[in-house]
Order: C-alpha cells, then sequence, then structure tokens
C-alpha cells in the first residue's frame, strides 16, 4: 500500500479556531499540514484529516502524551498518530525558546 496521504497537526498561536490547512502534493504523496491554536482544536480537527484520507498523523506543538492521547481518542484508534520528542540534549534550547516573550 505505502504511504499516500498523511496528516501533521502543528500548533501555533494566532492560527484560527477552525484551523489553518495548507497541502503539499507530489505525484505520489499528499502531505497535509493543519495549524491550529491549541490541542482542543486538534481534537476537533484530527477526524476530519482521517475521514479525508489522512493514513497517519503526526503531533507537533508540545502535545505531550497527554495530548497525543486525546487525538487517539477523538479518531478512535483508527490510523497511527505520532508526537514530535526533544530528547534531553535539546530541552534546554526548547524551553527557552517556547518561554521567551514575543
Amino acid at each position: 500500500m505505502g504511504l499516500r496521504n498523511w496528516a501533521i497537526l502543528y500548533t501555533s498561536s494566532g492560527t484560527p479556531r477552525e484551523g489553518s490547512v495548507t497541502v503539499a502534493e507530489t505525484p505520489t504523496c499528499r502531505t497535509v499540514l493543519a495549524g491550529v491554536p491549541d490541542i482542543e482544536a486538534a481534537v476537533r480537527i484530527a477526524p476530519k484529516l482521517v475521514k479525508d484520507g489522512a493514513q497517519l498523523i503526526e503531533l507537533c506543538g508540545a502535545f505531550g502524551p497527554l495530548g497525543t492521547a486525546r487525538v487517539l481518542e477523538a479518531i478512535g484508534g483508527a490510523v497511527p498518530v505520532g508526537a514530535v520528542a526533544y530528547g534531553p540534549e535539546s530541552v534546554a534550547g526548547v524551553h527557552a525558546i517556547l518561554t521567551t516573550k514575543r
């Protein structure tokens, strides 16, 4: 079968409640980038991504294990869900970025 359609859900402050979706396509693969303001919005949008054919979902933006579990629950485990994680060598740098006021 192979991967032909997948989605990346990411959090980004200032994103509309309904999300901001960009699609990147090649002749063999469709990638949906869905920006959301928070995990609640991700939980609402994830089932639509699956309905639209996403074979897997990757999460980025501090979802953590609880946010990841909520997305999995929202889609009923229909497709695999993974989450970006940083190793211990990067934690201080990520913390500095995320706690800096804009």
